[in-house]
């Protein structure tokens, strides 16, 4: 099999006292979200896709919660470091898209650098990263402003030669 498709989702709760960091942009805002790395929602999304499509389990078998060397980590570091491990090796990125799901801030302002800063993290063409974002109308936990979610579906393609 030459394709692989993989789904992500992650939510984290917004608090205060945490910088709000999505896709490696750190977004002006009064609150952040809270988790045991950056809490990069979107990132996070991300990675659980690339290792559903692996067939790897999910990013907290890989960075567990309570390991103290992802306390704060970045979380782009992380997914350089994913993309880096052996089973990931023999793949690469055909296209991946992203909805963050957030009813404020608005994202509008940092979308090109969102998809800047994946696809150098994925050595690839920007025109192969989609990140976009959408409100819930104020609806469920993030239309009240309790936390930000994210979707991400991936297509990884065997690497030729």
């Amino acid at each position: 099999m030459n394709l692989r498709i993989g789904h992500g989702f992650d939510v984290h709760k917004l608090v205060s006292d945490r910088k709000l960091i999505l896709c490696g942009v750190e977004i002006p805002h009064s609150r952040g979200l809270l988790g045991h790395s950056d809490a990069d929602v979107a990132v996070h999304a991300v990675m659980d896709a690339i290792m559903g499509a692996l067939a790897l389990g999910d990013i907290g078998k890989r960075f567990p919660d309570n390991d103290p060397q992802y306390e704060n980590a970045d979380s782009l570091k992380m997914l350089e470091a994913l993309l880096e491990e052996p089973e990931a090796a023999d793949w690469e990125l055909g296209n991946l898209d992203v909805t963050i799901i957030a009813q404020k801030p608005k994202l509008r302002p940092h979308i090109e650098t969102m998809r800047n800063n994946i696809a150098e993290t994925f050595k690839v063409d920007i025109n192969r990263i989609s990140v976009k974002a959408t409100t819930t109308e104020k609806l469920g936990f993030c239309g009240k402003e309790k936390g930000i979610a994210a979707h991400a579906v991936i297509l990884l393609q065997k690497k030729s030669g």
